[in-house]
C-alpha cells in the first residue's frame, strides 16, 4: 500500500461502515474522486479493497492513490445503481469506465394534441404532450424520414406561430408536401387519418397503412372524386417503394439494441445498432474512458448504466456476454422506462445476425480510431520536424478572434493533443475590455485570462501556442507570455498566404526571423490547418451566439424596476420600440403600472443611450 493509503485509517472506518446498500467514493490526497462505486453491502464490498492479497491490476492501481472513502447509504441496490450512475456523469472519475458522448439522441415528435398535429425534429427532454418515435442514430436519419413523411403523408412541419398566421397556402402546399390546413384546405377528420396513418408508419404497421390508403382510395373514387382517389393511388405507389427500399424489413414490432463491443489494449469501442421494428435505423460508436484493461463484462457494467440510465430504452437489449447485476440492470431500467426491458445474450435467428453485425461494426470503429490516432502521431512528429522543436508536442492551444464591426467579439481556445480534439478542454472568451474591432486587445484580453490560470495550476500548460495570425498577433502573445512570466512556452503564428489559399500558409515561430512555408502535402501544415479552422468554428459560433442573444434583448430589459408585464403594456401601448423611445415622461406615466419615477428612468434610458 503507498503513503496515501496509509494515511487513511481503513481499520476504524470499516469497523464502523453499515452493511446497508449504497455507494462509495473513493478520494485521492487531494480529496477528488477517483472512484465511484455501489454495493448491495457497502462493508463487505468496500472491505474487500484492504485486502492485502489483492491481485487485480486495476484494483490495485486504484488503492494507490486513495486516501479517503465516502458513503452514501441507500434503501435499495437499485437506488444505489441510479446514485452511481449520477455521481459517475458528475465527477467522470478516473478509474470507471465514463461514457464521454453524453449527446442526446434525435427523434420524431408529432403533437397530437392539436386539431391540426404537426411533425417535427426533436431533441433533449420529452415533456411536451405527443408522440415521440425514436432514437435515431443521428440527426440525417431523422431528416430523411421526415423528408419521406412529407411526402407520404403530407403532415405540417411549419412552427405553430406560422401556422396561425397564414392567410394563403404556403410553397409545401404547391410541391405537394403538405395539405394546407392553415387555410382550411382540408377538413380535422382528414387530416387526423392521416396523422394516425404517419403514427402507424412509425411503428412499423406499414400493411395497415397501406390497406387504410386503399379503403380511402375506393371511397373517393365511389364518391366520383377521382383527383383525390389519384393522390391517394400516388400516395400507396410511394409507400411501397419506401417499403422496398428498407435495408431489413420484416413487417415485425421488434425493437432492440445490438451491442457489438471491440477492445485493443487499454482501448475500447462500444457499438450499438438500432433496431426499431424490425429495421435497422443505423449505428453509432462509442469510446469510453478506462484507466486499465477491463473484461468485456466490467466494461458492459460501467457502460449499460452510464448510457441507458440516461434515455429512452428499448424492449429488448442483445450483448454477447452478461452484464455485472445483469437483473438489477434490467429491473431499474424497466421500472424507469414503464415497460419491461430484458437484456439477452443467448440468441439466434435475426437478433444473433443483429449482433454479429453490431461487433463487425465495433471492430471496424476500433480499427479506424486506432488508424487516426496513429495518423496524428506522424503529423505531431512531422511538425516537431518542421519546426525543429527538441520533441513532438504533446498539447496544442489555438487561439482566435471573432466578431462582426466589433459587434459581441468572442475569443475561442482549442486543445488538441495525441488523441485529437480535447472538446472537454475547450474554452470561450467574451471579451471586456477591447476596443470594438480591436483584434490585438481582444488576443491581449483572451490570453491573460486564460494563462493567468494556467500560470496558477488551474490548466495544464500546453507544448505549443497556436495562433491564428502574423507577426503582429505573435508579438502580442509573446507579451502577454513574458508579463506572466511564463515566456517559455513556444508560440507559433500561422497566417494565410498572399493569395488567401489552403497550402500557402506562413508559419512564424517565436525566436525565428524567417517565416516558414510548408509544403501543400504536409502532415504537419494538415494538423495545424485542422487545429486553426477548429478555433475558427469554434469562435465564430460563440459570437453568432452572443450576438443573437443581444439581439432578441430589448433595451427595457436593463431598466430596474420594468418587469415582463409592464415591458408589454409599454410596448402595446405605443405601438413598439420606436413609440416608447419617442414618448416623453408625461406620455410613459399614463401607461397602467409606470409610476412617475420610473417613467424618468425610462426616459433617461432612451436619452443617455442616445447621447452616448
Amino acid at each position: 500500500m503507498s503513503d496515501q493509503e496509509a494515511a487513511f485509517d481503513s481499520t476504524d472506518f470499516l469497523g464502523r461502515l453499515t452493511h446497508r446498500p449504497g455507494v462509495y467514493r473513493m478520494l485521492n490526497a487531494k480529496s477528488d474522486v477517483i472512484y465511484v462505486g455501489k454495493a448491495l453491502d457497502l462493508k463487505k464490498r468496500v472491505s474487500s479493497y484492504f485486502q492485502r492479497t489483492l491481485t487485480d491490476p486495476k484494483t490495485i492501481s486504484l488503492m494507490s492513490h486513495v486516501a479517503g472513502v465516502e458513503v452514501t447509504v441507500t434503501n435499495t441496490e437499485a437506488e444505489a445503481l441510479i446514485l452511481e450512475y449520477n455521481l459517475i456523469k458528475r465527477y467522470k472519475p478516473r478509474f470507471n469506465v465514463v461514457l464521454r458522448d453524453d449527446k442526446s439522441y434525435p427523434y420524431i415528435y408529432i403533437s397530437t394534441k392539436q386539431n391540426f398535429p404537426r411533425v417535427e425534429f426533436h431533441r433533449g427532454p420529452q415533456k411536451a404532450a405527443g408522440r415521440y418515435f425514436g432514437p435515431y442514430p443521428s440527426s440525417g436519419a431523422v431528416r430523411q424520414t421526415i423528408s419521406e413523411l412529407q411526402k407520404l403523408f403530407q403532415i405540417r412541419q411549419c412552427s405553430d406561430s406560422f401556422f396561425e398566421n397564414r392567410s394563403r397556402a404556403c410553397l409545401q402546399h404547391q410541391i405537394r408536401r403538405c395539405t394546407a390546413p392553415c387555410v382550411n384546405y382540408i377538413d380535422t377528420e382528414a387530416y387526423a387519418k392521416d396523422v394516425q396513418a404517419t403514427i402507424m408508419f412509425l411503428e412499423g404497421r406499414n400493411r395497415q397503412v397501406i390497406d387504410s390508403l386503399v379503403a380511402r382510395m375506393e371511397k373517393a373514387a365511389t364518391e366520383l372524386n377521382y383527383e383525390q382517389a389519384a393522390q391517394f393511388r400516388d400516395r400507396i405507389t410511394r409507400l411501397k417503394q419506401v417499403e422496398a427500399a428498407q435495408l431489413i424489413s420484416r413487417g415485425s414490432a421488434i425493437n432492440l439494441d445490438a451491442i457489438g463491443v471491440a477492445s485493443e489494449g487499454s482501448l475500447h469501442c462500444v457499438t450499438i445498432l438500432f433496431i426499431r421494428n424490425g429495421s435497422v435505423l443505423g449505428s453509432r460508436n462509442f469510446f469510453p474512458k478506462v484507466s486499465a484493461d477491463l473484461t468485456t463484462e466490467q466494461l458492459l457494467a460501467g457502460f449499460l448504466p452510464q448510457y441507458y440510465l440516461a434515455r429512452s430504452v428499448p424492449t429488448e437489449i442483445i450483448v454477447r456476454t452478461a452484464a455485472v447485476d445483469k437483473k438489477l440492470l434490467e429491473d431499474v431500467l424497466s421500472d424507469r422506462s414503464g415497460h419491461k426491458v430484458t437484456i439477452k445474450e443467448r440468441v439466434r435467428g435475426d437478433r444473433l445476425r443483429w449482433r454479429a453485425l453490431a461487433e463487425t461494426n465495433a471492430m471496424q470503429g476500433l480499427s479506424l480510431k486506432i488508424a487516426s490516432k496513429a495518423t496524428i502521431k506522424r503529423q505531431l512528429a512531422a511538425l516537431a520536424e518542421a519546426l525543429q522543436l527538441d520533441s513532438p508536442p504533446e498539447r496544442i492551444e489555438c487561439f482566435d478572434i471573432s466578431h462582426t464591426q466589433g459587434e459581441a467579439t468572442v475569443a475561442s481556445c482549442v486543445v488538441f493533443n495525441e488523441a485529437g480534439a480535447l472538446k472537454s478542454d475547450y474554452r470561450r472568451f467574451n471579451i471586456q475590455t477591447a476596443a470594438a474591432g480591436d483584434d490585438y486587445a481582444a488576443m491581449r484580453e483572451a490570453l491573460r485570462r486564460r494563462y493567468a490560470r494556467i500560470k496558477k495550476g488551474e490548466v495544464p500548460l500546453p507544448d505549443l501556442l497556436l495562433i491564428d495570425g502574423g507577426k503582429g498577433q505573435l508579438s502580442e502573445a509573446k507579451s502577454i507570455l513574458a508579463e506572466l512570466e511564463i515566456d517559455f512556452i513556444q508560440i507559433l503564428g500561422i497566417a494565410k498566404g498572399r493569395a488567401r489559399k489552403p497550402g500557402t500558409e506562413q508559419l512564424f515561430l517565436a525566436g525565428k526571423d524567417s517565416a516558414t512555408i510548408l509544403r501543400e502535402d504536409s502532415p504537419a501544415l494538415h494538423l495545424l490547418q485542422q487545429v486553426r479552422d477548429e478555433a475558427h468554428r469554434f469562435a465564430i459560433t460563440g459570437h453568432r451566439q452572443r450576438r443573437d442573444k443581444a439581439r432578441r434583448t430589448s433595451t427595457l430589459e436593463a431598466i430596474p424596476g420594468l418587469g415582463p408585464k409592464r415591458r408589454r403594456e409599454l410596448l402595446s401601448q405605443f405601438g413598439g420600440l420606436q413609440g416608447v423611445r419617442a414618448a416623453g415622461i408625461d406620455d410613459l406615466v399614463k401607461v397602467a403600472g409606470i409610476s412617475r419615477n420610473l417613467a424618468e428612468r425610462i426616459y433617461n434610458n432612451f436619452h443617455m443611450i442616445e447621447q452616448g
